[in-house]
Protein backbone atom coordinates (compact mmCIF):
# COMPACT_ATOMS: atom_id res chain seq x y z
CA UNK A 1 0.00 0.00 0.00
CA UNK A 2 1.14 3.53 -0.66
CA UNK A 3 2.26 5.58 2.36
CA UNK A 4 -0.59 8.10 2.33
CA UNK A 5 -3.29 5.64 3.49
CA UNK A 6 -0.98 4.34 6.23
CA UNK A 7 -0.22 7.84 7.46
CA UNK A 8 -3.82 9.07 7.33
CA UNK A 9 -5.11 6.02 9.19
CA UNK A 10 -2.33 6.34 11.78
CA UNK A 11 -3.15 10.01 12.25
CA UNK A 12 -6.87 9.34 12.59
CA UNK A 13 -6.22 6.61 15.16
CA UNK A 14 -4.21 9.11 17.21
CA UNK A 15 -6.98 11.70 16.99
CA UNK A 16 -9.48 9.21 18.40
CA UNK A 17 -7.23 7.36 20.84
CA UNK A 18 -5.58 10.22 22.70
CA UNK A 19 -3.47 8.02 24.97
CA UNK A 20 -0.07 7.83 23.21
CA UNK A 21 0.76 4.49 24.85
CA UNK A 22 -2.21 3.00 23.04
CA UNK A 23 -2.47 5.17 19.91
CA UNK A 24 1.10 4.60 18.69
CA UNK A 25 1.05 0.78 18.87
CA UNK A 26 -2.41 0.78 17.25
CA UNK A 27 -1.12 2.99 14.44
CA UNK A 28 1.82 0.61 13.95
CA UNK A 29 -0.51 -2.42 13.90
CA UNK A 30 -2.79 -0.68 11.41
CA UNK A 31 -0.01 -0.92 8.84
CA UNK A 32 -0.31 -4.71 8.70
CA UNK A 33 -4.11 -4.63 8.62
CA UNK A 34 -4.04 -2.17 5.71
CA UNK A 35 -1.54 -4.29 3.80
CA UNK A 36 -4.18 -7.05 3.77
CA UNK A 37 -6.59 -4.70 1.96
CA UNK A 38 -6.31 -5.30 -1.81
CA UNK A 39 -4.13 -2.48 -3.16
CA UNK A 40 -1.59 -1.45 -5.76
CA UNK A 41 1.87 0.02 -5.37
CA UNK A 42 5.02 0.20 -7.47
CA UNK A 43 6.96 -3.07 -7.44
CA UNK A 44 10.44 -1.70 -6.93
CA UNK A 45 11.80 -5.09 -5.93
CA UNK A 46 10.91 -6.49 -9.36
CA UNK A 47 12.37 -3.40 -11.07
CA UNK A 48 15.64 -3.82 -9.19
CA UNK A 49 15.87 -7.49 -10.13
CA UNK A 50 15.06 -6.84 -13.81
CA UNK A 51 16.81 -3.53 -14.43
CA UNK A 52 19.18 -3.04 -11.50
CA UNK A 53 17.51 0.31 -10.67
CA UNK A 54 14.21 1.71 -9.51
CA UNK A 55 12.43 3.11 -12.57
CA UNK A 56 11.92 6.85 -12.81
CA UNK A 57 8.12 6.45 -12.87
CA UNK A 58 8.15 4.47 -9.63
CA UNK A 59 10.49 6.96 -8.00
CA UNK A 60 8.15 9.81 -8.95
CA UNK A 61 5.16 7.93 -7.52
CA UNK A 62 7.06 7.32 -4.29
CA UNK A 63 8.10 10.98 -3.99
CA UNK A 64 4.60 12.31 -4.69
CA UNK A 65 2.99 9.78 -2.36
CA UNK A 66 5.48 10.47 0.44
CA UNK A 67 4.94 14.21 0.04
CA UNK A 68 1.16 13.84 0.21
CA UNK A 69 1.54 11.56 3.24
CA UNK A 70 3.75 14.10 5.02
CA UNK A 71 1.43 17.01 4.25
CA UNK A 72 -1.61 14.96 5.32
CA UNK A 73 -0.05 13.93 8.61
CA UNK A 74 1.02 17.48 9.44
CA UNK A 75 -2.40 18.87 8.45
CA UNK A 76 -4.24 16.38 10.67
CA UNK A 77 -1.81 17.00 13.55
CA UNK A 78 -2.20 20.77 13.21
CA UNK A 79 -5.92 20.39 13.90
CA UNK A 80 -5.00 19.26 17.43
CA UNK A 81 -3.19 22.52 18.20
CA UNK A 82 -2.79 24.16 20.66
CA UNK A 83 -2.70 20.72 22.30
CA UNK A 84 0.97 20.07 21.48
CA UNK A 85 0.95 16.70 23.21
CA UNK A 86 -1.83 15.38 21.01
CA UNK A 87 -0.30 16.95 17.90
CA UNK A 88 3.01 15.23 18.70
CA UNK A 89 1.20 11.94 19.32
CA UNK A 90 -0.44 12.23 15.91
CA UNK A 91 2.91 12.89 14.18
CA UNK A 92 4.54 9.97 15.99
CA UNK A 93 1.58 7.72 15.11
CA UNK A 94 1.98 8.72 11.45
CA UNK A 95 5.64 7.74 11.63
CA UNK A 96 4.92 4.37 13.22
CA UNK A 97 2.06 3.66 10.81
CA UNK A 98 4.50 3.91 7.90
CA UNK A 99 7.61 2.55 9.66
CA UNK A 100 7.30 -1.04 8.35
CA UNK A 101 7.73 0.32 4.80
CA UNK A 102 10.39 2.88 5.69
CA UNK A 103 12.61 0.14 7.12
CA UNK A 104 12.95 -1.16 3.56
CA UNK A 105 14.34 2.11 2.13
CA UNK A 106 18.04 1.37 2.75
CA UNK A 107 17.70 -1.93 0.88
CA UNK A 108 16.04 -0.40 -2.17
CA UNK A 109 17.66 3.01 -2.35
CA UNK A 110 21.07 2.73 -0.65
CA UNK A 111 22.13 -0.75 -1.79
CA UNK A 112 22.23 -1.90 1.84
CA UNK A 113 21.59 -5.62 1.41
CA UNK A 114 21.26 -6.26 5.14
CA UNK A 115 19.95 -9.77 5.87
CA UNK A 116 17.50 -8.51 8.50
CA UNK A 117 15.98 -6.09 6.00
CA UNK A 118 15.81 -8.90 3.40
CA UNK A 119 13.88 -11.05 5.87
CA UNK A 120 11.60 -8.12 6.70
CA UNK A 121 10.86 -7.60 3.00
CA UNK A 122 9.93 -11.28 2.63
CA UNK A 123 7.53 -10.98 5.58
CA UNK A 124 6.01 -7.82 4.12
CA UNK A 125 5.57 -9.45 0.70
CA UNK A 126 3.71 -12.39 2.24
CA UNK A 127 1.03 -10.17 3.77
CA UNK A 128 0.51 -7.89 0.75
CA UNK A 129 -2.71 -8.17 -1.22
CA UNK A 130 -1.67 -6.78 -4.60
CA UNK A 131 -4.21 -6.06 -7.34
CA UNK A 132 -4.08 -4.15 -10.66
CA UNK A 133 -3.63 -0.38 -10.56
CA UNK A 134 -7.24 0.88 -10.97
CA UNK A 135 -8.93 -1.24 -8.30
CA UNK A 136 -5.79 -1.02 -6.16
CA UNK A 137 -5.77 2.77 -6.13
CA UNK A 138 -9.55 2.87 -5.66
CA UNK A 139 -9.34 0.83 -2.45
CA UNK A 140 -6.64 3.14 -1.12
CA UNK A 141 -8.71 6.23 -1.87
CA UNK A 142 -11.66 4.63 -0.10
CA UNK A 143 -9.46 3.85 2.93
CA UNK A 144 -8.32 7.49 3.07
CA UNK A 145 -11.86 8.83 2.71
CA UNK A 146 -13.23 6.44 5.34
CA UNK A 147 -10.46 7.40 7.77
CA UNK A 148 -11.04 11.13 7.21
CA UNK A 149 -14.79 10.63 7.63
CA UNK A 150 -14.06 9.08 11.03
CA UNK A 151 -12.49 12.34 12.21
Amino acid sequence: MLETPHVVVGAVIATKVVNPALAIPLAFASHFVLDKVPHWNPHIDIELKKHGIVKSRSLKIIIVDSSIALISGVAIASRALPNYTQAATIIIACFFASLPDMVQAPYYFMQSKNTLIKRWIKIQKRIQEDVPIIPGLATQILVILAALWWI
